[in-house]
């Protein structure tokens, strides 16, 4: 074999390691989200906000941080019983699915919409003109859907080959 050969499979193999990486580094930052507001470990979430002790994920940051065009709509949901519920599941689902690569195209399509939701509350952005961290996010969750992370350190390659999803691919 070449040895440029050796290099570009050597360079494919660090590449897949490197998105699994990524795709468990942001698996970690949604389940953190989910537990910390669940809890309030006190990090983002003071214990009193813990969405067990009644506070709401949603509340806070919707009614006293939505500006730009979208404000009246956020103003609107801010603290709504089905938005927390949405907004919890939407956490811990897309955190499950980075983690284990099962239902990436759901689960990274899902959290895309979610994060350039959560950019919208507050346009234009603090730091830039158009461009946050949930812009950036939002694309590497669709690189990773494209280049199949979930199957490098996931159940991804298992989980395609299922009856299941042989049966319905969009739910790979």
């Amino acid at each position: 074999m070449p040895r440029t050969a050796v290099r570009t499979v050597s360079a494919a193999t660090a590449g897949r390691y490197v998105l699994a990486g990524l795709r468990l580094g942001l698996a970690w930052i949604f389940l953190w989200a989910f537990v910390d507001k669940l809890f309030g470990l006190g990090y983002a979430t003071p214990s009193q906000g813990a969405w067990l002790n009644g506070g709401s994920p949603t509340k806070g940051f919707l009614s006293s941080s939505a500006t730009g065009p979208f404000a009246g709509f956020y103003h609107g949901i801010a603290g709504a019983g089905w938005a927390d519920w949405l907004f919890m599941v939407g956490l811990a689902g897309v955190g499950l699915v980075l983690l284990t690569g099962i239902g990436m195209r759901i689960g990274t399509i899902a959290g895309a919409v979610l994060l350039m939701m959560m950019w919208s509350v507050t346009l234009p952005p603090a730091q830039n003109l158009f461009l946050d961290d949930h812009v950036i996010y939002a694309g590497l969750l669709i690189a990773l859907l494209l280049l199949n992370s979930g199957d490098t350190l996931g159940l991804g390659r298992w989980w395609s080959r299922t009856a299941l999803v042989t049966r319905m691919p969009w739910l790979r």
